[in-house]
């Protein structure tokens, strides 16, 4: 039995519960997603687990690459096809705000 399978998501993949999130968790979302987290992803998926605690909704990328040490490129290399939104995924937050 996965760790996901203990878990809810919406038809999109986000988690419906985000207080519900681990790292385990996270690990498996990334590898749902076949992302591979380094050190550098865990900077953003931290820091987006802040700001929604701190704002109740997930960062922009523009937020992120504001307030973290990880430009556009990286977070694009970090979480491709969409990094707002895969970020978000697997921290384990609803869809961004704005994102399409």
């Amino acid at each position: 039995m996965s760790v996901l399978d203990k878990v809810k998501f919406d038809a999109d993949g986000y988690m419906e519960d985000s207080n519900a999130w681990t790292p385990e968790i996270a690990e498996a979302i990334a590898k749902r997603e076949e992302v591979t987290l380094t050190e550098r992803s865990w900077v953003v998926i931290n820091y987006a687990r802040n700001e929604f605690k701190v704002k109740g909704e997930a960062p922009t990328l523009r937020n992120i690459t504001k307030n973290t040490d990880v430009d556009t490129k990286e977070l694009y290399s970090l979480f491709p096809g969409g990094p707002g939104k895969m970020a978000a995924k697997v921290a384990g937050l609803h869809k961004p705000t704005g994102c399409i």
